[in-house]
């Protein structure tokens, strides 16, 4: 657990009440940036049962506290119908109030570093060029855009991808 005392900010693994509030978080987003559209995680059966969806071997599912609140979060799991040594990054979220707080990197660190020590050898993740504070922050991790998509995740509306080689 990653404690911040001076802004409250607390970064932990999902818990089944978290269900709502996420897919909460989740959908806002999706909906600021108008992309709550198919093809993208607004429609997604899982958004609406993350606990569930990161109970898996080699998956985990972050979320972020603001003075108790759940204001974002991130996750790990195996990259759908694609190599097993590659994960993916995925539902990275945060709600406006809780960004440029370091929040978001947190979560990736953290994200990161649960893919390394489960073994996974590159990051993948799918985003929309719009999102430009995520982009920065995926490029400063040292995720790379690619020019196509990798395994099958469904987010066909998704058009932009990016990955990280984790044994370097």
């Amino acid at each position: 657990m990653i404690n911040d005392n001076a802004d409250n900010v607390e970064i932990r693994e999902i818990l089944p009440k978290d269900n709502k509030r996420i897919s909460h978080v989740i959908k806002s987003v999706l909906t600021e940036l108008n992309y709550n559209i198919k093809g993208t995680a607004f429609y997604d059966k899982e958004t609406d049962a993350m606990y569930d969806a990161y109970q898996t071997k080699n998956a985990i599912y972050y979320v972020a506290l603001l003075h108790n609140e759940v204001v974002g979060g991130c996750g790990i799991n195996q990259l759908k119908n694609g190599d097993t040594t590659i994960c993916e990054l995925q539902k990275m979220y945060l709600l406006p109030k809780s960004r440029g707080k370091n929040i978001g990197q947190l979560l990736v660190t953290k994200s990161i570093d649960f893919a390394i020590k489960s073994g996974y050898e590159k990051c993948y993740l799918e985003t929309f060029p719009e999102m430009h504070a995520a982009i920065n922050l995926y490029r400063k991790n040292r995720f790379i855009q690619i020019k196509k998509p990798l395994g099958n995740t469904s987010h066909y509306s998704c058009n932009m991808w990016m990955l990280k080689d984790l044994k370097v």
